[in-house]
């Protein structure tokens, strides 16, 4: 039984030595020589002007949040559409509730200010 593994063993053990050399060859025979201009922050061009641990704002989360979860139930429109012959009616039923409902979560959304920027 364990003979058929082995395969798989041998799959991984490549991976990782794929994985591994490449980085261990850089590491070993790369130049270091730092100078100021390299171990500089990089910002655009131009110096840093705020710590680097600001807080964000939470309505950049809200709208990130609300991006995948919109996002997401728009990606269940697919597969019903390929199998909306098979499923005939109903499908077509319980899809417009599912819609009507993202349709309400979205206005509701909407009308609390979420997706304003200021």
């Amino acid at each position: 039984m364990l003979e058929n593994y082995f395969p798989i063993l041998i799959f991984f053990a490549l991976a990782a030595v794929i994985g591994i050399v490449p980085l261990a060859a850089g590491f070993v025979l790369g130049p270091r020589r730092p100078d100021a201009e390299k171990l500089s922050a990089y910002e655009c061009g131009f110096e840093a002007f705020e710590d680097a641990r600001v807080k964000f704002d939470v309505r950049y989360y809200l709208v990130a949040i609300l991006f995948i979860v919109f996002d997401l139930e728009v990606a269940f429109l697919f597969p019903w559409a390929i199998a909306l012959r098979e499923i005939g009616g109903a499908g077509l039923i319980a899809m417009a509730i599912f819609l009507g409902i993202l349709v309400v979560g979205f206005i509701y959304e909407w009308k609390k200010g979420a997706l304003e920027w200021e």
